[in-house]
């Protein structure tokens, strides 16, 4: 079994029932900046929120590089027929000898709650136990972040660890939990 690193010949573009998931561009800065200032979306994540769009640019060439370098895929959410971003995700980091991926995202906050996350994450599960011929994905979030977890759950992935304390950020430390789906595991067919 081996990781599918054809996918790094030419980015990979899925589409959904509402979405395009596409590559990450310099034009996306903005959106970026503003989902990432606003202090909602990062809510339970520890990191400070941009405070400039050199921030966001700076990210995007990250993500970029970080596909160019076989280390990690990180699609730009679009609604069907538009072309303005309205969230990411992908594949933070990928393992190619464990045949795993580490899964994240965010979305903007005008489109919580419609379902629009988990059409999202369907799409890039699919893709990565499909053409990546990943063995298993993997979720790193906040014990308190109840919509992930939900999120999570009903795609059939499983918690695999809680770690008390795990990180220390703004004077305060908080637990993670570590959820996984290995292929074959999912609730339904994606």
């Amino acid at each position: 079994m081996k990781i599918n690193d054809s996918i790094f010949e030419q980015f990979p573009i899925l589409k959904s029932k509402r979405l395009t998931l596409r590559e990450i561009k310099v034009a996306d800065a903005a959106k970026i900046f503003e989902m990432r200032s606003s202090g909602r979306v990062n809510q339970f994540i520890a990191r400070d929120n941009m405070n400039n769009i050199e921030s966001s640019i700076k990210l995007i060439e990250k993500t970029v590089l970080a596909y160019k370098n076989k280390q990690g895929i990180g699609w730009a959410g679009v609604l069907r027929d538009g072309e303005t971003i309205i969230g990411t995700c992908g594949y933070n980091q990928i393992d190619f000898a464990n045949h795993r991926a580490e899964i994240g995202g965010e979305l903007a906050v005008d489109f919580w709650g419609k379902n629009i996350a988990l059409e999202a994450v369907e799409a890039i599960i699919k893709f990565g136990l499909d053409t990546m011929n990943l063995h298993t994905i993997e979720a790193k979030v906040s014990a308190q972040n109840r919509g992930a977890i939900f999120l999570l759950q009903k795609i059939g992935f499983k918690k695999e660890a809680h770690f008390v304390d795990r990180i220390f950020y703004n004077g305060t430390y908080s637990d993670m939990a570590v959820y996984t789906l290995i292929k074959g595991n999912e609730m339904y067919s994606l």
